[in-house]
């Protein structure tokens, strides 16, 4: 049996690996894109038009552009052979396609990254996952195109997510899909995104490590002190190396994550869409306002609770557009950020969320105590642990 199931995990590699990379991004310098404009313009290449670039051109099955900005993206079937025999020695001057783990050996040995999706989405659930990688997924990973979700389009992120849930099995990721409702009661309690987010954070690491006891370590992005993740996280999760860092997306397990979050998030937008019978939009825009209005006017306030997230200023202004307010809500769509004392004694600082193009809370961390909490706060915490568990739902797969 043993045997069987080795044998067949290679034939599930292998099937993966013949599938090439076909899309490119590389940030280039002032040298650089001179160079790369020089190649593009002496060699076997088309040019093109194409809007906001400096130059663009078409070439063996691929589509060169250099845009204004300096960012230069490759695609098409023959987009990794641009890269390896002409942009890596003309215009990088160095080699990394394909040598990734030689390069950075540390990204490809065994770990777990962690990310989310839905935090500054007004509709759908926050979702948080964690995903385990080694060298050989690592690798095959790169080649089926996970990357950071946010240099992606929907339809890829769909596709690549099924793609990495049938590569990764039922045990080598884990999934916590909090839904709005859910989502208000647990903010009502927490009053802070971040330490909610913590919370579902040490979740997804606890259930990974249930199926990879041994992983070491796990890499997620930097969002507020290490500490909240760490005094969230469980017994067995207390003894992993945890690594928080910006742009800890280019970590290809954090990226891997990234893409599992999404895929159930925006598959979660997609369901509840079918069931009203309407299109959910991401995000915070007018767009969402107005959809959010016209599910009040149908449906009363009370719908909000189902399906957004309440505490985002969003709200107020689709309730005061129905002529209503949050005293309509029930009591856990009441709750909004609460001011705080600053880190500087003497300074108060209000607790801000952002405008609702981005909908999520940007407040910095309160002052940390140095007391002791008494034994009864002590005994609230845990019983606040206790039940908050029950009001996510933990998945293997959306």
């Amino acid at each position: 049996m043993a045997n069987f199931l080795y044998l067949a995990e290679n034939q599930k590699l292998k099937l993966f690996m013949s599938i090439k990379k076909t899309s490119f991004t590389y940030i280039l310098n002032a040298d650089q894109q001179l160079s790369l404009k020089a190649l593009l313009a002496e060699g076997n290449f088309k040019p093109v038009s194409v809007p906001h670039t400096s130059i663009a051109a078409e070439g063996n099955d691929c589509r060169i552009n250099l845009y204004n900005s300096g960012k230069c993206l490759i695609q098409g079937r023959g987009a990794e052979e641009f890269v390896l025999y002409y942009l890596e020695p003309m215009v990088l001057g160095s080699v990394g396609l394909g040598y990734e783990d030689i390069l950075n050996p540390v990204t490809v040995e065994p770990h777990m990254g962690i990310d989310e999706s839905g935090k500054g989405d007004f509709f759908g659930p926050l979702v948080a996952a964690a995903a385990y990688v080694n060298q050989p997924l690592a690798r095959t990973m790169s080649e089926i195109g996970v990357k950071d979700c946010k240099e992606m389009s929907d339809k890829q992120v769909l596709a690549v997510g099924a793609r990495l849930r049938d590569l990764l099995g039922h045990n080598r990721y884990a999934l916590v899909t909090i839904g709005a409702e859910a989502y208000n009661r647990l903010y009502a309690k927490f009053r802070n995104v971040n330490s909610l987010l913590a919370w579902a954070h040490a979740r997804c690491i606890e259930n990974l490590l249930n199926t990879i006891p041994d992983c070491p370590r796990a890499v997620a992005d930097q969002f507020g002190s290490e500490v909240v993740i760490k005094r969230a996280l469980m017994k067995k999760g207390r003894s992993i190396v945890l690594e928080q860092r910006h742009k800890a997306e280019s970590d290809i397990a954090v990226a891997a994550a990234s893409v599992l979050a999404r895929e159930a998030f925006l598959r979660s937008l997609l369901r509840t869409g079918h069931d009203l019978d309407i299109t959910i939009p991401k995000g915070a825009s007018e767009q969402v306002r107005n959809v959010a209005i016209d599910l009040v006017k149908r449906q009363g306030p009370a719908s909000l609770i189902k399906l957004a997230k309440c505490h985002f200023r969003t709200t107020d202004a689709v309730l005061a557009a129905c002529g209503k307010s949050r005293s309509d809500l029930p009591a856990d769509g009441q709750v909004v950020s609460k001011p705080y004392e600053g880190r500087r004694s003497g300074t108060k600082t209000a607790t801000a969320e952002s405008s609702d193009a981005k909908g999520t809370e940007t407040a910095k961390k309160p002052a940390a105590k140095s007391t002791k909490a008494p034994a009864a706060k002590k005994t609230a915490a845990k019983s606040t642990k206790a039940s908050t568990a029950k009001s996510a739902k933990t998945e293997k797969q959306p």
